[in-house]
């Protein structure tokens, strides 16, 4: 069974940092590009970063550019997003999604061109 799992979510005051992880089970992992999406109440599910098949090929929302960083692992079937100097505006739940429909070299930045999601990890950014 394909699933991803995240973890890391919580409550973090602004300016902090917080890193995100996404466990991947159940396929071969190494062959998926990973993205992170986030939803906030009210507004669409976004892109908020992605990672290639060979880690190589990466894209970052401009509103977290400069301060989020994603990075894989696939000795541990796992992808990171590193958060810092965070905003109460990065509330939101974060979602890790799986794609093999892409080049090795590429990730996709649409919601419908993933098709393998997780649950989500809440992340609140408030003082």
């Amino acid at each position: 069974q394909l699933q991803l799992v995240e973890s890391g979510g919580g409550l973090v005051q602004p300016g902090g940092s917080q890193r995100l992880s996404c466990a991947a089970s159940g396929f071969s992992f190494r062959n998926y590009a990973i993205g992170w999406f986030r939803q906030a109440p009210g507004k669409n599910r976004e892109l908020v970063t992605c990672i290639s098949e060979n880690g190589e090929g990466t894209k970052y929302a401009d509103s977290v550019k400069g301060r989020f960083t994603i990075s894989r692992d696939n000795a541990k079937n796992t992808v990171y997003l590193q958060m810092s100097s965070l905003k109460p505006e990065d509330t939101a739940v974060y979602y890790c999604a799986a794609t093999n429909s892409e080049p090795y070299y590429y990730c996709p930045p649409a919601r419908w061109q993933y098709d393998v999601w997780g649950q989500g990890t809440q992340v609140t950014v408030s003082s």
